[in-house]
């Protein structure tokens, strides 16, 4: 099986040696997607709703740039560094993911890169 790059200036670029995401036969594996806005660079951090909205359009927008639509997601794991955000969290997720849900994790962390509030990463068919 061949291992395929995803790249898309539609999100923000990695900001290490990783790629945004890869294919590898049916599946798509993203990165985490911090809530950095890609036209800007400017990371989002004032308001978590809108942290998880821009993450969750940086997951879309690399999905999108294989043609690979959200309701493909199989599953999510979720950084976030309060777990009182759940809620907010929640409450955005719901918008991008409306029925048939993926399986998700959602885990509180001590630290994020950029000291980000969130932190989205998914697994997707690519049928």
């Amino acid at each position: 099986m061949r291992k395929q790059s995803i790249s898309t200036n539609k999100a923000p670029e990695a900001i290490g040696p990783y790629s945004q995401a890869i294919k590898v036969g049916n599946l798509i594996y993203t990165s985490g997607q911090l809530p950095i806005d890609p036209s800007t660079g400017e990371l989002i951090n004032d308001d978590i709703k809108k942290a998880t909205a821009q993450s969750l359009e940086n997951v879309k927008a690399i999905l999108e740039e294989v043609n690979v639509s959200m309701d493909k997601v199989v599953k999510t794991l979720v950084f976030v560094k309060d777990l009182n955000d759940f809620t907010a969290v929640n409450e955005v997720y719901a918008e991008y993911f409306t029925q048939n849900y993926p399986a998700r994790s959602c885990i509180e962390v001590a630290k994020l890169p950029k000291d980000a509030r969130v932190e989205i990463e998914v697994i997707a068919l690519a049928e």
